[in-house]
């Protein structure tokens, strides 16, 4: 399938489009994307913009009325946003020393291998445990503030655990209907990076097959990155 991001204000048109060229059409509220089908074949795929919360009721779908978290963690390196109107309110970027610099590897994954040894791994331990404590309060900062709609994250499995049973508690439980996994690839949180993830995300995914490629008559917006666009 072909892949390309699309202004939030072009999707009710394509959609529309998408929906006459299919036999069956699905909506996955979790992913919040729509699926289409033909013979049981998926023909398109359209990922909505972060604010939409039906493809039927435009009602529900005013970016004013979405507030949001986004947070990216990678091992020693965490950016956290507060938006509101699409707009970033808030935010702020968490460094450890976390990597073991020989090997080149956490202090996480060597734990999960070989356990603590010397002063060095107690060190990069201690900023461990105090990089998620401070991660989880400035989220608990957040949630205690705002109202907020949905939490977008993007965190590898293995500093789940940690996250989640830190001293401070996460403000959120892993199940928490407001989550979702931000569907794009991010090497290294930065305040940057966390801007990109967020022009990202207020726009639309859309996927298609060649037969679909005529209904796409709406200006190409980033078509070329779509080793960064997961299948959702």
């Amino acid at each position: 399938m072909h892949k390309k991001l699309i202004p939030a204000q072009d999707c009710p048109r394509l959609i529309e489009k998408f929906n006459a060229s299919a036999e069956k059409v699905e909506f996955n509220s979790k992913k919040n994307s729509l699926y289409f089908y033909n013979s049981e074949v998926k023909i398109g795929q359209i990922r909505l913009p972060i604010h939409w919360k039906s493809p039927d009721d435009m009602s529900q779908n005013r970016l004013e009325d979405t507030n949001y978290i986004l947070l990216i963690i990678r091992s020693g390196i965490a950016a956290v946003g507060y938006f509101e109107n699409g707009d970033n309110m808030d935010h702020k970027v968490f460094r450890a020393y976390m990597v073991r610099k020989k090997q080149g590897k956490s202090q996480i994954k060597h734990l999960n291998t070989k356990g603590k040894s010397r002063a060095g791994s107690r060190v990069r331990l201690a900023e461990t445990l105090e990089f998620f404590e401070n991660i989880n309060s400035r989220l608990t900062k957040y949630i205690n503030e705002f109202r907020v709609d949905k939490i977008g994250i993007s965190y590898a499995t293995t500093l789940v655990p940690y996250l989640f049973g830190s001293k401070v508690s996460t403000p959120f439980q892993k199940d928490d209907p407001r989550i979702f996994k931000i569907p794009t690839h991010i090497s290294h949180p930065t305040y940057d990076s966390l801007l990109e993830v967020n022009d990202f995300l207020l726009k639309a995914t859309v996927q298609y097959v060649d037969s679909l490629a005529t209904l796409l008559d709406v200006p190409n917006d980033n078509s070329d990155k779509e080793e960064d666009l997961e299948d959702w």
